[in-house]
């Protein structure tokens, strides 16, 4: 099969496309056609050096996937071969989704909703599945609640502004000038630029996807007893100075979770109520082109490898 591949870390044209094994699936596992691949942050900085480990070279990335099922192994029985699934399977482990072909634990898919097509659907698990643990699990989040969501109009941060608003919760986002429309468009009730954040007052909940300086920024617009969920890490120094604030401070680091998908996701997804927005797609053997891209830091939603 094709696949994208790194023999070493790098820059975006270490990337290259070649011929693996098919995988085959083990017990509880299955073989999934990929026809669709999300490109996250986690990936280019996976490729360069410092992301997730990887056990060895040449190394296939990616996790996100969007396809149907190919083969099933021993025990594996909750789906049929030819249905349409979409995960994030295997993470922080390899998962080698920028491949024809991908093995995943079915405990980590989802069923795709038939009117969802498989580039959308790879545009989402890792960002959904970020998004919803930042909001409902770390968050507790409820309706009529503030919710500031810092970098509204990136992967995780335009997920989290619909999840939000559907909850019923008063969102404000960062954004640009030129993603105010699109975040406004999303379900946010306002829109402030990413440098005049300190002007919101009486957040109940922030979310941080870019960490450093933005994490202590946000303290000063949450009140006394609300929380702000990082999602680059969270030490010793975020924890004190969250205290100083009197508020609190979380962490979310991902997981892979076919049930939050199935369950929580998918059904927004029919409804409507949830929409993925692709800036871009490419052909697998642009891989390289998209990493670059992505590292520039202005992608609009998500890029997506389209394997099709």
């Amino acid at each position: 099969m094709r696949a994208a591949l790194i023999d070493d870390f790098g820059p975006a044209e270490v990337l290259r496309v070649g011929r693996v094994p098919v995988p085959v699936p083990g017990p509880g596992e299955v073989l999934v056609r990929v026809r669709a691949a999300g490109i996250n942050a986690i990936d280019w900085a996976t490729r360069a050096g410092h992301g997730v480990g990887l056990p060895a070279f040449p190394a296939v990335l990616g996790w996100d996937i969007a396809g149907t099922v190919a083969a099933t192994g021993p025990g594996a029985d909750r789906f049929t071969e030819g249905e349409a699934v979409f995960g994030m399977p295997l993470f922080p482990a390899p998962a080698g989704a920028y491949a024809e072909y991908a093995v995943a634990p079915e405990a980590h898919l989802a069923r795709t909703p038939p009117a969802t097509g498989h580039v959308a659907a790879a545009a989402l698990p890792m960002v959904a599945l970020t998004a919803w643990e930042t909001l409902f699990g770390h968050g507790g989040l409820r309706a009529g609640q503030r919710v500031l969501v810092a970098g509204a109009s990136g992967g995780v941060g335009h997920v989290a502004v619909q999840l939000a608003a559907d909850a019923g919760a008063e969102v404000i986002g960062t954004a640009s000038a030129r993603n105010r429309e699109f975040v406004l468009s999303l379900g946010a009730k306002e829109v402030v630029a990413h440098d005049m954040v300190r002007e919101v007052m009486d957040v109940d909940l922030a979310v941080d996807p870019m960490g450093g300086a933005e994490f202590f920024r946000l303290l000063d617009v949450v009140r006394p007893g609300g929380v702000v969920v990082t999602l680059k890490g969270e030490g010793p120094e975020h924890r004190r100075a969250a205290e100083e604030h009197k508020v609190r401070s979380a962490f979310t680091y991902v997981r892979p979770d076919g049930a939050v998908l199935e369950e929580k996701i998918a059904p927004l997804l029919s409804a409507g109520r949830l929409r993925p927005f692709v800036d871009r797609t490419f052909p697998l053997d642009e891989v390289a082109q998209a990493h670059a891209l992505g590292e520039q830091g202005h992608v609009r939603g998500r890029l997506v490898l389209d394997l099709s």
